[in-house]
């Protein structure tokens, strides 16, 4: 699904989820490739940023935002019902933080 198609939808957009089918479907439409080509060029992308995050290397996409991957050290965590203490082992954690550019984005897209 293209950005023309899914401004058009409003606040249907809200509602669905955005797929790879629906990134190479995108590129079908805009580039020019055909569909097997589209899919596996989306493909490859994500495999590409999988890959750098797995190696702990940071992504950034300009006008987007930046992925990282953060080390979490082991702590005590506390069950909120039962209250008793319980360890939470440490865990490497995909974090996002959007770009300046985007959170602006955002914040207009719930004005109109």
């Amino acid at each position: 699904m293209d950005v023309q198609s899914l401004k058009k939808k409003g606040t249907e957009m809200a509602e669905k989820t955005l797929t790879r089918m629906d990134l190479s479907e995108a590129v079908f439409r805009e580039v020019g490739l055909s569909r097997n080509e589209s899919a596996q060029l989306v493909e490859s992308v994500l495999e590409h940023l999988s890959d750098a995050l797995v190696n702990g290397e940071q992504v950034k996409i300009s006008s987007f935002g930046t992925f990282s991957v953060r080390d979490k050290s082991a702590r005590v965590g506390r069950n909120p019902k039962t209250g008793e203490e319980v360890p939470i082992n440490p865990r490497r954690v995909l974090t996002f933080r959007p770009s300046h550019l985007m959170k602006d984005r955002v914040a207009n897209g719930n004005k109109s």
